[in-house]
């Protein structure tokens, strides 16, 4: 796949709407948060299945990522990625209009599905903006880098100011206009490629990844209802096992896979990924538990709880921009990975000792700061890595891979971290004691998956020096 070179203007404006990309990717996960309540009373949903308006989102998006990323090497990342703004608007209008559960849950999966295409294509794009040189691609992963954890908060804040001083409805409808400048606009903007790939698309594949993966999310999400000793917890894992095991076996045999498994060969790729997958399950849950902590224990309303969470991602914004390139430039990948996955633990030990009776300064603000730290440093050389280990052509590929083993690693991780919490008495609404225990425990669970990522890549990852330091200005 080949473009002719944007100008260096146009490169850089490409670049912020590949990041506004991935900012509304992540947003759109977090958003629903504070607007969970109304939409529970006007809508009717139960309070079992009410999670679901998250999940039915983050599943149809870590599903068909694979998917998205294969279509965007067949058709060009270009097109793919108009197509998903279409489908992401389509979506946004269903949820947002929606007047009951089937009709809301259709529009999540939905725009799950638009993300699905945006953001392989998106990290596809910005390779053939800026993969030519070494210097630019390390300051453009990291501003890409940086516009997910923007986008988790924005989301947060968003959503309590739109839900307080608006309704729910438009946490879902603010996507339709930022949709349409982008289509507007991304023809100037970003390359258009000449198709160098060509194949055939594996629905079956797409289907039992994506099946699978829910089955498993609604095995552990059912686990706090039915209990871990339920026959419908474990008949839903088991489907979800099986169908996983059977798109890996599809991948080995098919002609033409929706994943090549042969790609893993690839020095690093699959530590880097396994290291997404570790980040997205530990940071995810924090960032959720932590958000319920400020509103549910301390008592902060909707807008406060997401200001509350700016000190966080300003420091994540600026780790990834301005820290992460350097140390990168300085030792390579590996260090900042691993060191970055320490430091994140660490502070989610620390902010296991939250108390009920706490106050934000000193029982958030501080290990909040820590997190983010860790956060910065890991997320950005992980990312680079797993995207540039794969061959050009198959960068589509490469960045549905990468995507995926983030969103996978947030949904599990975000589900199984919650069947702790609920087990140590994240459940009990309106005690403050009990709810305290509960997320404690969550940070516990969180930080030990961080560790476990950090053991993984400094037993895998293959060090590799750079050949000479990268200049950051």
């Amino acid at each position: 796949m080949s473009s002719s070179p944007p100008t260096s203007r146009a490169r850089w404006w490409g670049l912020f709407l590949i990041a506004l990309a991935q900012f509304m990717v992540i947003m759109d996960a977090s958003i629903i948060g504070v607007a969970l309540p109304r939409m529970q009373i006007e809508l009717g949903f139960s309070p079992n299945n009410l999670s679901w308006v998250f999940n039915a989102y983050v599943i149809a998006l870590g599903g068909l990522l694979l998917l998205g990323g294969r279509l965007s090497d067949l058709f060009g990342p270009r097109r793919i990625f108009a197509i998903g703004w279409v489908i992401l608007a389509i979506g946004s209008l269903v949820a947002g209009l929606a007047g009951n559960v089937p009709v809301e849950l259709i529009g999540r999966v939905l725009q799950g599905a638009g993300s699905a295409l945006i953001a392989p294509a998106a990290l596809t794009l910005l390779m053939m903006l800026f993969g030519s040189n070494p210097k630019d691609l390390t300051k453009a992963m990291a501003f890409y880098g940086a516009a997910a954890p923007a986008g988790g908060t924005a989301g947060v804040f968003l959503g309590g100011v739109i839900t307080e001083f608006a309704s729910w409805p438009w946490v879902f409808l603010i996507n339709v206009p930022i949709a349409a400048l982008v289509l507007l606009v991304m023809w100037k903007v970003l390359p258009g490629g000449k198709l160098d790939a060509r194949g055939s698309v594996d629905v079956l594949g797409a289907l039992t990844v994506t099946l699978g993966l829910a089955a498993l999310v609604y095995g552990i999400v059912r686990a706090e209802v039915a209990g871990w000793a339920s026959m419908e917890t474990w008949v839903a894992i088991g489907i979800g096992v099986v169908l996983i095991v059977t798109f890996i076996i599809l991948q080995r045999v098919k002609r033409e896979p929706l994943m090549r498994l042969s790609i893993f060969r690839s020095p690093n790729l699959g530590a880097a990924n396994l290291a997404q997958v570790l980040l997205g399950g530990a940071w995810v849950p924090m960032w959720f538990f932590l958000n319920l902590y400020l509103q549910q224990v301390l008592g902060f309303s909707a807008f406060p709880a997401g200001a509350a969470l700016l000190p966080m991602t300003i420091l994540i914004m600026v780790g990834m921009i301005m820290l992460a390139p350097r140390i990168i430039a300085a030792v390579g990948p590996k260090v900042p990975i691993v060191l970055g996955l320490v430091i994140l633990s660490a502070g989610l030990g620390w902010m296991a000792f939250i108390r009920p009776d706490g106050n934000y300064w000193i029982d958030a603000f501080g290990p909040s700061l820590v997190v983010a730290f860790g956060q910065a440093l890991a997320f950005i050389p992980s990312l680079q890595v797993a995207i540039s280990a794969a061959p050009p052509e198959e960068g589509g590929l490469a960045s549905g891979i990468v995507n995926t083993s983030y969103q996978v690693g947030s949904a599990i991780g975000l589900a199984a971290v919650s069947a702790v919490a609920a087990g140590f008495g994240a459940g009990q609404i309106g005690d403050p004691e009990a709810l305290t225990q509960g997320y404690s425990a969550a940070f516990i669970a969180a930080g030990t998956i961080a560790l476990a990522g950090a053991i993984v890549v400094s037993s895998f990852f293959r060090t590799k020096r750079p050949a000479r330091a990268l200049p950051v200005s």
